[in-house]
């Protein structure tokens, strides 16, 4: 991979240049320049070099990290599994794959205690992880058992023809009954952790809403991705002044449950790599949900 420096906006520390075209944290940016993976008109560099015009930016190979995931004994909830894939209904509060520091009590610990025959696409950290769910977020994903069934599967992400359905309850009450937000996303230039929608090393970013209940002080929605950004509904949502309930990074800083965010991953469609045929698959709200939602129907 290759940047060429044409532009003065880009004449920043090639760490700073380097976390927003990767999209990576700042630690892990330093660690590839550490390790010699990134070089600067063909030699190494260090964090501090700051680019200038003409400056070719080439990355030479990916950071090698001490990983040790090892299976965990864990309740699936599994849906659908065949020799080629899975589907699991996630609950909140579950992370789906490691991170650096936090190798235990993943999603992928608990597949891998279930099956050996898991796809490698995403390396040692994220074997079989197609797509994935965000920690408080509840509902389906598919699993790969084999390489070739990933690839298929993560093409169909690209070209959009493996659907995702959402159900969300969002603050305040929407006077219309269907909506597409159309807005790009990118990460939050004042905080790594989050993201937002930006103009500045953006991607497109496109949920379409349809409103299925509103209550005086709350919205029940049902949303259909057709991007799958980092965070999409939970940014989109609060972009247009109805974020998710009990969403504390996106939403009002109270939260009024320990159940996390009011959003739930109620549907999956896909065609099976292997036999062709379309398949689709829907979960209801765990219990936690519809109680959250009585409690709004009732103010």
């Amino acid at each position: 991979m290759k940047f060429e420096i044409i532009e003065e906006k880009d004449l920043i520390r090639i760490d700073k240049f380097l976390i927003d075209k990767l999209d990576l944290s700042r630690s892990k940016v330093q660690e590839m320049i550490k390790q010699d993976l990134v070089l600067v008109n063909g030699k190494i560099t260090k964090n501090s070099y700051t680019l200038r015009l003409s400056d070719l930016v080439e990355i030479t190979g990916e950071l090698k990290e001490e990983t040790d995931v090892l299976p965990e004994k864990m309740d699936l909830d599994i849906v659908y599994e065949d020799d080629y894939l899975m589907v699991i209904n996630k609950p909140s509060g579950l992370v789906v794959h490691p991170a650096a520091g936090h190798f235990t009590n993943t999603l992928v610990n608990g597949l891998l205690y279930h099956t050996n025959n898991l796809s490698t696409n995403n390396g040692d950290i994220r074997p079989g992880i197609v797509h994935r769910i965000d920690k408080d977020t509840s509902g389906l994903l598919v699993v790969a058992k084999n390489d070739k069934v990933h690839e298929a599967l993560s093409n169909q992400l690209k070209d959009k023809t493996l659907s995702r359905i959402y159900v969300a309850l969002v603050v305040g009450r929407i006077n219309h009954d269907t909506g597409t937000i159309d807005a790009p996303i990118g990460r939050d230039p004042y905080d790594r952790k989050k993201m937002c929608v930006t103009d500045v090393n953006s991607k497109e970013a496109i949920t379409h809403f349809r409103v299925l209940e509103k209550y005086k002080n709350a919205t029940l929605i049902e949303c259909k991705l057709e991007t799958g950004r980092t965070h999409q509904i939970r940014v989109h949502m609060s972009y247009i002044n109805h974020p998710i309930i009990n969403d504390p990074v996106y939403g009002p800083k109270k939260k009024i449950s320990d159940f996390g965010q009011m959003l739930h991953a109620k549907e999956i469609g896909f065609i099976h790599p292997i036999t062709k045929k379309h398949m689709s698959f829907t979960c209801e709200v765990p219990e936690e949900f519809l109680n959250i939602v009585e409690k709004y129907k009732n103010e």
